[in-house]
């Protein structure tokens, strides 16, 4: 789901962000959140080097991943544990990556349309983006859900005219890569969140960023 996206704008030229691992590091909200919901219902910890592997992909796709469970109820009760604990602290336990305000309202001031596109719940990215105060660089807030993928997503922006073909989807993760090319649209892989320059590369991401500074390439 979407939030409302102002009537009229033109598609073309929209450069489509991804939040978690691109904006704002999220490392310890959701590693925490994703320990509450395991422990509730039996399950280990993650490991430390299991968080950057959460980071990105639905919720269900990650705690089927790591539980090896394919029962929807149980699937269904994990990702409520998770949303239990993440509404009330773990949205706040978040890190705004340095330079990414001002590359956002520099990329703004050259006359480039934003929007995000998240796996992340819409109300959950709209609390996140307000907490930093980035809300208003962007055009539109696209959510995702459980049984909802990122190339679903784009696909919707699309077809209601938020974007066009010329847009490029920007992220840190495989799977921002791939839900672009689904599409025929660019993709810039960023290197400073929780996808690997070997990840972002075997996906085929056209661009690669080292900082939040060389977003201003784009404008």
């Amino acid at each position: 789901m979407q939030t409302p996206i102002p009537p009229g704008t033109a598609p073309r030229e929209v450069l489509v962000f991804d939040l978690d691992g691109t904006l704002s590091d999220p490392a310890e909200g959701i590693g925490k959140s994703f320990d509450f919901a395991l422990r509730r219902h039996g399950h280990p910890p993650l490991r430390a080097d299991q968080v950057s592997f959460v980071i990105g992909p639905p919720l269900d796709v990650s705690f089927r991943a790591l539980t090896g469970v394919d029962d929807a109820g149980h699937l269904s009760a994990l990702v409520a544990a998770y949303r239990e604990r993440y509404a009330e602290v773990g949205y706040a336990e978040n890190r705004l990556y340095p330079g990414i305000p001002d590359a956002l309202a520099a990329l703004r001031g050259a006359g480039r349309r934003l929007g995000v596109c998240s796996s992340k719940r819409v109300d959950f990215c709209e609390q996140i983006l307000a907490l930093f105060g980035l809300r208003a660089h962007f055009d539109f807030v696209s959510g995702g859900d459980v049984g909802v993928a990122k190339a679903q997503q784009l696909g919707e922006l699309l077809a209601s005219g938020a974007i066009g073909g010329c847009a490029t989807m920007i992220g840190d993760r495989a799977v921002d890569v791939q839900a672009a090319q689904a599409h025929g649209l660019a993709s810039v892989g960023v290197l400073w969140g929780h996808g690997s320059r070997l990840e972002l590369e075997q996906a085929g991401a056209q661009r690669l960023l080292a900082t939040p500074n060389d977003l201003l390439t784009l404008a």
